[in-house]
C-alpha cells in the first residue's frame, strides 16, 4: 500500500472550521511552546498529494514504516514533517526522491482500518525545509528549518483575495464533482492565508504545480500563482460544459457516430478550426529554412490553400502531406565538405586496397572544389565487375568528403515513378527515390550511390532509365522536377555515384552524361592484402572469433584464391575465409582441439578439392587453343577446339556462338583455305577434310570478335597436327586480308590469364596503348607478344 488522498470533502471542510464532533478536538490542537522546542522530526513520505498548513487532511498509510512513524509519533505527542515524493510510482523512496520543503502537523486521531492500514487525520501549522536527514531507518528523521509566511497588508492584495474567492464559488458551481458545502466553507474562512492555503489544498492542481505554490514564501505571489492556476482550471471546466451542451441531445445507437464526429468537429473550432493550427506549426517549420523568394511563394500559396479546404475533406490530408513533405525537404541546407587531402586519402586508402584511378579521381574533385570553393559535382560511374567494392566505395567517399551518404537500389526498377514521383492528386501519391534519398539525409549535397544503373527494366509505367536523364545531367539538375513536388529542385550540388557491372546495357544518352571510371579486377597480390586487411577481421567478428582463434598467412591465402575461387573481386573469397571461420567456430562450441595455424592440406579438407590449375594438359593436344574473354563478371579465359574429320570441307561449329563468333570462324577458314600454302598445309586436307570447331560450356551464350586469332590458330593446328604452346593465350580480331584488329576489356582479360597461370600474351599491335596504363605490378610474370597479320600469330603460337 502507499500514501495517498482520500479526503471526505464534506467532513474536512466542517472539520477545518470547528464544526466537527466532540471525538475529534480539533481545536484543543495547538504549537505550544513545548512542541516550538522540537528540533528534530520524523518524515512521513506521501504521494499524490501536498499537504498545506491550517488545513485538516486524513492520510492513509499502508507502509509498515510509516505506520510505526505514526504510532509512534502519538505516542510521543510529536509533530510530523509530511513530504511528497517526486515520482508517485516509487514504492521506497530514497532522501532524492523526496522534495525539500514540506507541512509539519499535528495528529488529530488515528484509525485503523481492517485490512492492516491506518487512517491519521492530522491538521497542519507551517511549512519547513529539510536541513539535514539523519537516520533512514526504520524512518527518516530529520533537522528542519521552519518557514515564515511573509503577508502583505496592501489593497492590492486584499481584492486578488477576493478574486479569488469569487472565481472559487464560479468553479464549485460548475464542477459537478466538487460538493455545495464548499461555498459555505470558503464564505465563512476569516484570514486569507488560510483561505488561500485551503484552496490550494483542494484545487484540482497537480502535485508540481500544488508543490511550487507551498513553497512560495511571499503570500502575494503565491495567491498570484494560484489565481493563474485557477483561472486555467475554470477555462478548460468551460470549454468541456460547452462541448457537453453542444452534444448533449437524446442519443441513440445509429447517433452514437455523429455525436462523436460532432465532439470532434467542436473540440476543433475551440483549438481554431484545425486547418489554422496545422497552418502554424508548417509556418514554424518553414521559418527554420532558407529558400528563395520564388519557393516562398509556392509555398504560400500552397499553404493558403490548405486553409481554404474543411479538415474533414478528403483533399484536405493530400495537401496537408504535400506540405509536410515541402517543409521537410532540406531547402538551402548543406552539410560543409572537409578539404583535408590528406586526411581523405588516408580513409580511402584503409577503407579499400587498390582502386587507384577512383582514388586519384575523388582527390581531384576535392582539390578543385577547395580551390574553388564551389562547382558542380560530377556524376561519377564506376564500372567493373562484381566484388570489386564499387558500391562500398561510395560510402567512404561520403566520409571523405564529411558529407551524409544514401544509396538508392536500381536494380528491377521498372516504374518511371520511382525515380519522378506521382503527381499528388493519386490514392497513395508520393515522391520519388531521388527526393525521399534528398528528404531521408536532411542536406541538399549528400552523396548518393545509384546502384545497379545497369539492371534497370523498362515496363508498361515508362521507361526509369529515361527519368534519370534528367537527374544525371549536370547541366539540368540544377532545377530537377519531381511530379509530385511540382516544384524545381536543386541537385547540382549532390554527388552521384553510379555502379554498374556492364556498360552495354545503358542507354547512350545516360551513359553520355556520366564519366565512367572502369574498374577491373584485383590482382592476386591485392587480394591477398584484402583479405589480410578486412575479411579475415570480418569474418572473425561475424563467427563469434578472436584474432586467436586461427591464423592464415600468405601461402594459405594464395592458396585459397588459386585453388578455390576464380573471380575478379573478393566475393567468392569471402565466402571462402566464411566457411573456414564457421569451420573454427565449430570445434570451439564443440570443445575440439585443433591446430590455430590453417595449412594448406586443412584448407582442402574444409573447403573440398582444389579445382586444377596446370591448363597444359587440356592444351596439350593439336587442335586446343586458350583464349581470352570479357564477361560482365570480369576477364575469363575459354578453350577453343576443333577435330578434322573424312568429308568435303564444310564448317561445323557448336558451343552456343553468337553470330559474330560464327563469322570468325568463317573468316578463320577462308584465310586458311587463301594462304594454305604459305601456312604449310596440304591443298587435299582442306577439300576433303570436314572441320568442326567447338567452344565448351555450351549452356554460355558466347558472342564477339575477340576469338577471331584464337579459332584460327586452332583450325590451323589441327590442319597441321602440332600442338599450340602451353601456357599460352590470346585474344584478337580477324580479317579477311589477315590482318589482326585490336579488341576491348584487355584489363580484365590480362588478370584472367594471370589467374590462370597463363605465362604469354599474344595481342594486336594496337592495344599496345591499353597494356601501357596497366599498371606493371598487374603484368609481372607475363610475356606479351604484338601482332599485326595472322602469319605471326601462328608463327608464335604453333610449336616448332
Amino acid at each position: 500500500m502507499e500514501e495517498f488522498e482520500e479526503i471526505d470533502f464534506e467532513n474536512i471542510l466542517n472539520e477545518s472550521f470547528g464544526m466537527v464532533t466532540e471525538e475529534l478536538n480539533v481545536d484543543d490542537i495547538k504549537e505550544t511552546a513545548e512542541n516550538t522546542v522540537q528540533k528534530v522530526f520524523p518524515i512521513l513520505p506521501v504521494r499524490n498529494m501536498i499537504m498545506f498548513p491550517q488545513v485538516i487532511t486524513p492520510i492513509t498509510a499502508g507502509r509498515k514504516n510509516s505506520i510505526r512513524l505514526i504510532e509512534e509519533a502519538q505516542r510521543n505527542g510529536e509533530f510530523i514533517g509530511i513530504i511528497s515524493q517526486k515520482n508517485s510510482n516509487i514504492a521506497q523512496p530514497s532522501e532524492k526522491d523526496l522534495y525539500t520543503v514540506g507541512t509539519y502537523a499535528k495528529i488529530v486521531k488515528i484509525i485503523k482500518l481492517p485490512e492492516g492500514n491506518v487512517t491519521a487525520i492530522m491538521k497542519g501549522f507551517g511549512r519547513f525545509r529539510v536541513k539535514k536527514m539523519i537516520q533512514h531507518e526504520p524512518y527518516f528523521k530529520a533537522e528542519i528549518a521552519k518557514l515564515k509566511d511573509t503577508l502583505p497588508k496592501s489593497e492590492e492584495f486584499e481584492a486578488l483575495m477576493e478574486n479569488i474567492k469569487d472565481l472559487a464559488g464560479k468553479i464549485i458551481n460548475i464542477d459537478p464533482n466538487i460538493p455545495n458545502a464548499a461555498n459555505f466553507a470558503i464564505k465563512n474562512i476569516s484570514q486569507p492565508e488560510d483561505l488561500l492555503n485551503f484552496i490550494c489544498s483542494n484545487a484540482n492542481f497537480d502535485i508540481a504545480s500544488k508543490q511550487a505554490l507551498l513553497e512560495e514564501r511571499h503570500l502575494q505571489k503565491r495567491a498570484e500563482k494560484c489565481y493563474q492556476l485557477m483561472h486555467d482550471d475554470f477555462r478548460k471546466l468551460e470549454l468541456r460544459n460547452l462541448i457537453h451542451q453542444k452534444t448533449s441531445k437524446d442519443l441513440d445507437k445509429q447517433q452514437r457516430e455523429y455525436f462523436l464526429n460532432q465532439q470532434l468537429k467542436t473540440i476543433q473550432d475551440e483549438l481554431g478550426n484545425g486547418a489554422e493550427s496545422d497552418a502554424d506549426e508548417l509556418r514554424k517549420k518553414a521559418e527554420k529554412l532558407t529558400w528563395s523568394t520564388e519557393v516562398q511563394e509556392h509555398f504560400d500559396k500552397e499553404l493558403s490553400r490548405l486553409q481554404r479546404q474543411h479538415p474533414n475533406s478528403p483533399d484536405y490530408n493530400v495537401q496537408r502531406n504535400y506540405l509536410d513533405f515541402f517543409t521537410d525537404l532540406p531547402w538551402g541546407i548543406y552539410s560543409k565538405d572537409v578539404f583535408d587531402i590528406v586526411k581523405a586519402e588516408k580513409i580511402l586508402n584503409k577503407a579499400h586496397f587498390g582502386l587507384e584511378d577512383i582514388k586519384k579521381r575523388i582527390l581531384e574533385h576535392m582539390a578543385v572544389l577547395k580551390l574553388k570553393n564551389n562547382m558542380k559535382s560530377p556524376i561519377l560511374c564506376l564500372a567493373g565487375p562484381p566484388g570489386v567494392g564499387k558500391t562500398s566505395l561510395g560510402k567512404s567517399v561520403a566520409d571523405a568528403l564529411g558529407r551524409k551518404y544514401v544509396r538508392v537500389s536500381l536494380g528491377g526498377l521498372h516504374d518511371e515513378s520511382e525515380i519522378r514521383g506521382h503527381r499528388k492528386t493519386y490514392i497513395g501519391a508520393m515522391a520519388g527515390r531521388i527526393l525521399q534519398s534528398i528528404k531521408k539525409s536532411g542536406t541538399s549535397n549528400p552523396v548518393i550511390v545509384l546502384d545497379e544503373i545497369d539492371k534497370i527494366g523498362q515496363g508498361i509505367h515508362g521507361d526509369p532509365s529515361s527519368a534519370l536523364l534528367e537527374v544525371l545531367d549536370p547541366e539540368q539538375n540544377h532545377s530537377f522536377y519531381d511530379n509530385y513536388l511540382e516544384y524545381g529542385f536543386d541537385l547540382s550540388r549532390v554527388l552521384f555515384i553510379a555502379t554498374a557491372n556492364s556498360l552495354s546495357s545503358i542507354q547512350s544518352p545516360l551513359l553520355d552524361r556520366m564519366e565512367v571510371i572502369q574498374i577491373a579486377g584485383y590482382t592476386l597480390e591485392e587480394k591477398i592484402e584484402i583479405a589480410k586487411r578486412h575479411l579475415i577481421k570480418k569474418q572473425l567478428d561475424e563467427n563469434g572469433l578472436n584474432a586467436k582463434s586461427y591464423k592464415l598467412g600468405n601461402p594459405e591465402i594464395r592458396h585459397i584464391i588459386e585453388a578455390h575461387t576464380s573471380e575478379s573481386g573478393v566475393r567468392s573469397l569471402e565466402k571462402r575465409i566464411a566457411s573456414i571461420s564457421r569451420w573454427v567456430a565449430l570445434q570451439t562450441a564443440m570443445e575440439k582441439e585443433y591446430d590455430p595455424k590453417i595449412t594448406i592440406d586443412k584448407i582442402d579438407e574444409i573447403l573440398g578439392i582444389p579445382r586444377p590449375k596446370n591448363i597444359s594438359e587440356i592444351t596439350g593436344v593439336p587442335g586446343v587453343v586458350t583464349g581470352l574473354a570479357w564477361t560482365s563478371v570480369g576477364g575469363d579465359i575459354l578453350f577453343i577446339e576443333s577435330i578434322l574429320s573424312n568429308g568435303k570441307g564444310n564448317l561445323t561449329m557448336t558451343g552456343n556462338l553468337g553470330n559474330v563468333m560464327k563469322e570468325s570462324a568463317t573468316i578463320a577458314l577462308e584465310y586458311i583455305k587463301a594462304k594454305y600454302g604459305e601456312l604449310g598445309i596440304s591443298e587435299e586436307d582442306i577439300e576433303k577434310k570436314n572441320i568442326h570447331v567447338h567452344v565448351p560450356e555450351g549452356a554460355t551464350p558466347k558472342d564477339g570478335p575477340s576469338a577471331g586469332i584464337a579459332m584460327l590458330t586452332s583450325m590451323v593446328s589441327s590442319y597441321k597436327n602440332k600442338k599450340v604452346k602451353p601456357h599460352l593465350a590470346m585474344t584478337g580480331e580477324i580479317t579477311l586480308r589477315g590482318k589482326v584488329l585490336p579488341v576491348g576489356g584487355i584489363k580484365e582479360k590480362l588478370l584472367a590469364a594471370s589467374r590462370a597461370g597463363i605465362q604469354e600474351i599474344i595481342l594486336s599491335e594496337a592495344n599496345r596503348k591499353d597494356v601501357e596504363e596497366i599498371k606493371k605490378d598487374y603484368l609481372k610474370g607475363l610475356k606479351i607478344n604484338y601482332v599485326t597479320r595472322m602469319k605471326e600469330v601462328i608463327d608464335l603460337a604453333i610449336e616448332k
